[in-house]
């Protein structure tokens, strides 16, 4: 199967920089077999059925990206320079693996400042990719970064604007609870309050799983035969709970129907074995026509 077979045109006057208002008021396109339409998110209320579930991802998106500046003392005085750094994904130690631009404008051991409280040191390099120490964690790590963080903007969303403010609110779910992404699930980000509420009072309910969306969801794919793409791994985690509610409503003949394709990825993933059980770790699975789907209906 080739790269080519998923070419589309997408005009830049169709990209939205902004979210709709209200989120659901959004366009949808429904699929029913040969047959297409034209809705809108609002109308999944009519679409659904009362015992339908859908699998929603609470992974919260964290402000990845910082600027900052390195100081360096030598023979001719104090000099500065500008790095630009996108978070990519915390390390067991309690380091970050991040981007940074210019790399080659920092040394080993050198310290980047990004505000009065919030401060890194490189640990070291690979691949493009740099190893942070911050100087802070936990609780202070979060707000101090919430205080000098900017959104991480899909490439086709910062080639057309400068990340604001309204990204905390705008490039986030109405259900994110779980810190750690650096990408939205943006199938996600087309949920409300109201329409939830709705949906609840129809019957539908809901199952929260956590997959980490990664920088790599920005990746291109480079192969011309996608058999040939290696996936970017995420981190995330199916419970036990979630497995007995996905259960349950399949035992009694309702749809598991996962918003977006990371909540996909991960039951799915979750499944791998033959039957859905709980879950947790890394995930590189890629999905492309021909795919046997074990939960999602």
């Amino acid at each position: 199967m080739k790269l080519s077979d998923f070419d589309f045109d997408l005009p830049e006057g169709l990209i939205a920089t902004r979210p709709a208002k209200p989120r659901s008021s959004a366009r949808l396109l429904l699929a029913e077999g040969d047959r297409i339409s034209d809705r809108r998110v609002s109308d999944l209320v009519e679409i659904l059925r009362p015992g339908d579930r859908l699998v929603l991802n609470d992974t919260k998106v964290i402000p990845a990206r910082l600027s900052g500046l390195r100081h360096r003392t030598g023979a001719e005085g104090e000099t500065s320079a500008r790095i630009e750094v996108t978070l990519l994904e915390p390390k067991a130690d309690g380091s970050w693996a991040a981007l940074l631009k210019p790399l080659k404008k920092i040394r080993d051991g050198e310290e980047i400042v990004f505000s009065p409280t919030l401060s890194a040191t490189l640990l070291g390099r690979g691949e493009g990719q740099g190893l942070l120490r911050f100087n802070l964690t936990g609780e202070d790590f979060d707000a101090a970064l919430a205080e000098a963080g900017a959104m991480p903007l899909p490439p086709y969303i910062a080639a057309l604007r400068a990340p604001d403010e309204a990204d905390k609110t705008d490039y986030q779910t109405v259900w994110a609870s779980r810190s750690g992404a650096v990408a939205a699930p943006t199938a996600s980000l087309h949920f409300d309050e109201p329409l939830l509420a709705a949906l609840k009072a129809k019957g539908v309910e809901f199952t929260h799983v956590t997959l980490h969306v990664g920088a790599g969801t920005f990746l291109p794919v480079n192969v011309d035969d996608i058999r040939d793409h290696k996936m970017h791994a995420e981190w995330g985690e199916v419970t036990a709970d979630a497995v007995a509610e996905i259960e349950a409503t399949k035992a009694a003949g309702g749809r598991v129907i996962p918003v977006g394709t990371t909540a996909l990825r991960l039951i799915e993933s979750a499944a791998r074995g033959g039957n859905l059980k709980p879950w947790q770790g890394e995930t590189d699975i890629f999905i492309t026509p021909g795919f046997e789907f074990r939960v999602a209906e």
